[in-house]
């Protein structure tokens, strides 16, 4: 696909993806948050005002979410 010139410059697009990832490396950082423990060290620290028998998700899940 092309597109018109800007300038000089002719800007082309192509869909092919190649060899390319959608999780860019989040398998990688869970495994090591799993390692070290960061998001269950942060949870642990972390004050939950929220009423325990109305809670879905851990806040320990919430933090790595984030992380």
């Amino acid at each position: 696909m092309t597109f018109r010139c800007l300038g000089r410059r002719v800007i082309k697009a192509n869909f092919r993806g190649g060899a390319i990832r959608s999780d860019g490396g989040l398998v990688l950082l869970r495994q090591l948050d799993r390692r070290l423990g960061l998001s269950k060290a942060v949870a642990q620290a972390l004050n939950d005002p929220r009423a325990p028998n109305r809670i879905t998700h851990a806040l320990q899940d919430l933090v790595a979410q984030r992380l």
